[in-house]
């Protein structure tokens, strides 16, 4: 015991830990010196032994079983240096290379883990690894294990049977997916492992005996799991759990993918969609692991926002939770309150419920899970930053936990030694300020889960007789159901009462048990709402609708039931406008947009709505014409949305509503042009002309006309385009198959419209109408710039110029955009005689009159009656064409605004004429968004807007009828 006095023990060391390991020290130096290997005797180093040797006796016993091992880690510089990602699979492959038989195998992987296992926990303990390192060796050890046995094994079993091939004649792997924390690269320190076996494609193999290629992957993955997990006199490698498996233990051992597709899609559970998150296939070529992530991402992520997953999560935690209360498990730093599960049902209900939108929710890595929900801004930074701390403490603890005996334990000890010891490996002076710690990091998580899975709205007495639920649930009598809805508040009771009886009368046999369930804790939480509009009982007939709609859509009914708010701002805005009510009614994925006001009643700025849609479509496959459709279309009227909840509320004014609807289809125009270009390109190449002795890729242009060329969109406006292109000479694409540049842009135009109104599932993108173009209906779809200039010098009609003063370039090449724009100002600059041209102008107006006036008297036409909005269109567009020539600048804008402006400034209109035509123009449009919200045409009562409709005729008659 001599030299073991002189061992460097920390003065902070517990003394109840003393003893056990200056017997440890002891013990050690006896066998160093039988195996003549030299002690360590740098009091430094003998600090740090002491600390890990004091915490983990798996380390202590190891080393002093084997001396070797510690001098071994210390030479090789393993002890002291983090691995690179390779290097497991590096250090092993050149030990298992002589091997030939399984049990050598095995006895190689499990001389090679203990090695690896004491260098991770001695690197753990001692500080010099931080638990993402820890986490990462541990999880990268395994793979290397499981991949070169399954190499070995493999190779043998080929030898014996043959090799797998499919139809093709290619060789089949054996692809071996890692689950939960393996498959996300957070393996614990003494953890099994869960693994699920599959292989590509049914078949056989023949050599000495015809096998089928279940049966021989099935005999394959048996000796796999032995040489892993038998406990021989070298231990085990890993202890394999497969019963994640499709139908658990009792499943075939091995599927196919199209065994596995078929499971997932008509058996698949809830809890395998939890498990399928982290699912990484360890083996396998690329091709195989990329086409295997396809077939499960449908399964796992939905492409609806599927709020049914926090009740699925919240059932999975309190099946847990009592399970923890039964067997006493209440410190069990995984599965108690506050503990490792809860950070981990946090993270996945969000990738569970948005991954399907989100690409980058799909990550296996916790952490940066919630990174990515920062920045989705579906999590506040600070709570983000304050679970990742906690969940990378909690995780420190279990490890420190398991690498005392290399046991799977997540529980507190309650005897005082291993208390001092944990509380030692933590850093901590004693047990007391361990917990503290320990508990303020439980708290948190424990609060944080609450806020995501509680449901205090759902926490109600359904047999309440006071409450609404029994209006839904009980059988009251009409009677008593008039009279709890007019004590609620309602304007029609009676009416309510039908109506609520008539949807329950209609969706009752369209539900399962799960709609039934959430139908009913919706319900009451509803009619709430609604009693608390307006209009209580119109805003139910409109909701009543979109219920009816979305009852077998159950994920929808979950969404409503977890975010009261969402609900609170459904009846808020069907209260509003009967137009949202359809919106949502029509398209039920709209709904979360209600969930965060912050974001439904502030649009985004042009900016982002460039970046929003870049990152929707981000994850699509360039192929995939029809998910780029729908993402499109979604993007659009979620978008939409935004602007008419901000209009409704007042949020927004009349100028930033057409503005903000403008810049929504601009944004869409360019992407879907940037689609159409891709779509061109890859399968007839890049249009090549030549130009004044070179050659180049002529450019493509939209050209917005009417309200889209006057940034005076409104809700449900078609889009007036124009299609150019500035190819010269006789041009062809370069591509495999070759276009004349004619073709190729006519095709690329076709595009473009299949884009926008091709309907789907979603419904249209936007209404287009083309007849603007030279011709009209009869001209080409696509125009050579020269063509289009020629055709406006000598074949346009006085309204085609009319409409050219509202033309601007709203999508493509920014070259071509300039050159439209040099040919609109030199045909609206033209010299024209002001008679010929009043007439004309003034003909024209009074024939719209007379086809799309109001018909019907006592009312107005906001647009097309006599004093209206085409009345100062009209005016506007003559006095362009009649003093454009004379004042060049007048034609620099397109909107009806600034072209009023520039009249009044060269007194071409008297600046109160144009103010009052201006104002008038505001009231009318005004009001024709408030309608169109409404749901109803742009005519109102004659008794509206009598004076700005006197302004404008009186303008009309001095301007237009002298």
């Amino acid at each position: 015991m001599t030299k073991a006095t002189k061992f460097a023990i920390p003065q902070k060391l517990p003394e109840s830990l003393r003893p056990s390991l200056e017997a440890r020290w002891a013990a050690f130096q006896e066998s160093a010196a039988h195996a003549a290997v030299p002690v360590p005797m740098q009091a430094d180093f003998q600090a740090v032994i002491s600390r890990v040797w004091a915490c983990s006796d798996f380390v202590a016993q190891s080393c002093i079983r084997e001396p070797e091992l510690l001098r071994d880690l210390l030479s090789s510089g393993d002890l002291l240096g983090d691995y690179r990602a390779d290097e497991f699979e590096e250090k092993l492959s050149g030990l298992v290379a002589g091997v030939s038989t399984d049990q050598a195998l095995g006895q190689v992987l499990r001389r090679f883990r203990r090695r690896e296992m004491v260098r991770i926990a001695f690197r753990d303990l001692a500080g010099w690894a931080p638990v993402d390192e820890v986490l990462r060796d541990l999880s990268e050890l395994a793979d290397a294990c499981i991949r070169m046995a399954l190499d070995c094994l493999y190779r043998w079993h080929c030898q014996v049977h043959g090799k797998p091939k499919d139809s093709q004649g290619k060789a089949q792997p054996l692809l071996v997916l890692g689950m939960g924390k393996l498959g996300a690269h957070e393996l614990n320190y003494s953890s099994d492992i869960d693994l699920i076996f599959v292989y590509p494609q049914a078949g056989s193999v023949r050599k000495r005996v015809s096998l089928s290629l279940e049966e021989f992957f099935t005999q394959l993955g048996r000796r796999l799991i032995v040489v892993l997990d038998d406990n021989t006199a070298d231990g085990f490698v890993f202890r394999v759990d497969m019963r994640l498996r499709p139908f658990g233990d009792a499943g075939p051992l091995v599927m196919d993918f199209d065994m596995l597709e078929d499971y997932y899609q008509t058996q698949g559970r809830e809890w395998e969609r939890y498990a399928m998150i982290k699912a990484r296939a360890i083996t396998g070529s690329p091709d195989a692991i990329h086409e295997l992530e396809q077939l499960l991402r449908p399964f796992i992520y939905r492409r609806y926002l599927d709020f049914g997953t926090f009740e699925q999560l919240r059932e999975m935690k309190g099946m847990i939770m009592r399970e923890v209360e039964r067997r006493g498990l209440q410190h069990n730093v995984k599965l108690g309150p506050g503990g490792i599960r809860e950070v981990e049902f946090i993270a996945q209900a969000f990738q569970l419920i948005r991954g399907g939108r989100e690409a980058a929710l799909r990550s296996r890595s916790l952490l940066q899970v919630l990174n990515e929900l920062v920045a989705l801004d579906l999590m506040p930074a600070y709570a983000a930053e304050r679970l990742s701390v906690a969940y990378r403490y909690l995780r420190r603890v279990e490890n420190r936990l398991q690498e005392f005996d290399d046991e799977q334990t997540h529980v507190l000890p309650g005897d005082e030694q291993g208390r001092a010891r944990l509380a030692f490996s933590m850093g901590c002076e004693d047990w007391d300020s361990f917990i503290e710690q320990l508990d303020e990091h439980r708290q948190f998580v424990h609060e944080q889960f609450q806020q995501v899975f509680g449901t205090p709205q759902t926490e109600q007495d359904d047999s309440d007789e006071n409450g609404l639920a029994v209006l839904w649930l009980g059988e009251p009598t009409d009677e008593e159901a008039v009279e709890r809805f007019a004590r609620e508040g309602f304007d029609d009771p009676a009416e309510a009462w039908r109506l609520l009886v008539q949807t329950r009368q209609a969706i009752a046999s369209r539900l399962g048990k799960r709609g039934r369930e959430r139908l009913d804790k919706l319900m009451p939480l509803l009619l709430g709402a609604v009693g608390d509009t307006s209009a209580p009982t119109v805003t139910l007939s409109r909701i009543l609708h979109l219920v009816e709609a979305i009852a077998g859509r159950s994920a929808y009914l979950a969404l409503l039931v977890e975010h009261p708010m969402g609900l609170s701002q459904l009846a808020r805005l069907c209260d509003a406008s009967p137009w949202i009510a359809t919106q949502l009614t029509q398209h039920p994925v709209l709904l979360d947009e209600l969930l965060d006001p912050r974001t439904l009643y502030n649009p985004p700025a042009r900016k982002q709505l460039e970046q929003q849609l870049a990152h929707r479509l981000s994850d699509i496959q360039e192929d995939d014409l029809e998910q780029q459709m729908e993402v499109l279309r979604h993007f659009k009227q979620s978008a939409v949305l935004r602007v008419a909840a901000a209009d409704v509320m007042g949020a927004t004014p009349l100028m930033s509503v057409s503005d903000k609807l403008t810049d929504i289809a601009e944004v869409v125009l360019a992407r879907v042009l940037a689609l159409g270009w891709e779509y061109m390109i890859k399968r007839h190449g890049k249009p090549l002309c030549s130009d004044k002795g070179k050659t180049r890729v002529p450019g493509f242009a939209v050209i917005g006309y009417g309200k889209l060329g006057g940034i005076e969109l409104g809700y449900g406006s078609d889009l007036d385009l124009v299609f150019l292109h500035d190819s010269r000479g006789e041009g062809r694409s370069d591509g495999a198959k070759p276009l004349d540049n004619a073709v190729y842009f006519a095709r690329l135009g076709q595009r473009v419209i299949h884009l926008l109104n091709t309907l789907t599932p979603s419904g249209i993108l936007y209404e287009v109408d083309m007849r603007l173009r030279p011709s009209g209906a009869s001209g080409l779809l696509v125009s050579s710039l020269e063509a289009f200039l020629q055709y406006q010098q000598q074949e346009a009609w006085t309204w085609e110029h009319q409409a050219l003063v509202r033309a601007r370039p709203v999508a493509g090449d920014q070259a071509l955009a300039e050159e439209f724009s040099k040919v609109r100002q030199s045909i609206l600059q033209r010299s024209r005689d002001p008679a010929a041209l009043k007439k004309e102008v003034r003909d024209m107006r009074e024939r719209m009159r007379t086809e799309l006036g109001n018909k019907k008297a006592g009312y107005f036409n906001l647009k097309q009656d006599v004093g209206g909005i085409a009345d100062i269109e009209f005016m506007v567009q003559y006095c362009i064409l009649r003093y454009a020539h004379d004042y060049p600048d007048l034609v620099e804008f397109s909107d009806n605004m600034r072209l009023l402006d520039g009249l009044a400034r060269h007194d071409l209109l008297s600046a109160g004429e144009a103010e009052a035509l201006g104002d008038a123009y505001r009231a009318f449009r005004k009001r024709g968004h408030q309608l169109a919200l409404q749901d109803v045409d742009a005519v109102v009562e004659d008794w509206e807007f009598v004076n700005a409709r006197e302004t404008v005729s009186a303008a009309w008659s001095r301007l237009m009828l002298d």
